[in-house]
């Protein structure tokens, strides 16, 4: 017997959000890692940078900084783990559920409800309801929220 744990409405909403906020998310991400690997003035606080009498004539190791930087940045990590799993949800659904996701959460402009949502997919409100507690669901579980 299989046992699935309702999801709370507050993690429900958040996902739909992540979801609805995914182009910006990819943004943040580039954003980020942009920012990390550009060179910029050394931090004195930097744990990444060796301190001592010889790192004014070693100047360390300016790649693996920027390596830790990257597998350090918590926001990063959080963002990556988001759009990857919003990308591997999104890639194993069917096309009609693919198409619910591009006029639910992905096109700008058009701003459709329910109604005109499940005209587009040519079933009822209650079926497009039914997918996005799908899409929704399966995000949660692999991202491990409850």
């Amino acid at each position: 017997m299989s046992y699935t744990i309702k999801p709370k409405k507050i993690t429900f909403k958040k996902t739909e959000y992540e979801w609805f906020n995914y182009h910006e998310t990819l943004r943040e991400i580039s954003r980020l890692r942009e920012q990390i690997e550009t060179p910029f003035d050394e931090d004195p606080d930097d744990p990444t940078i060796v301190k001592g009498a010889n790192s004014a004539r070693n100047p360390g190791d300016p790649t693996g900084r920027i390596v830790t930087r990257l597998s350090t940045n918590k926001q990063l990590q959080y963002l990556t783990e988001v759009v990857d799993a919003i990308d591997r949800v999104y890639n194993a659904l069917p096309d009609s559920h693919k198409k619910l996701v591009k006029l639910r959460y992905w096109s700008k402009g058009k701003d459709l409800k329910w109604d005109g949502i499940a005209k587009e997919l040519n079933v009822s409100r209650r079926q497009a309801f039914n997918w996005r507690d799908e899409i929704v669901q399966t995000t949660m579980e692999v991202l491990g929220w409850r």
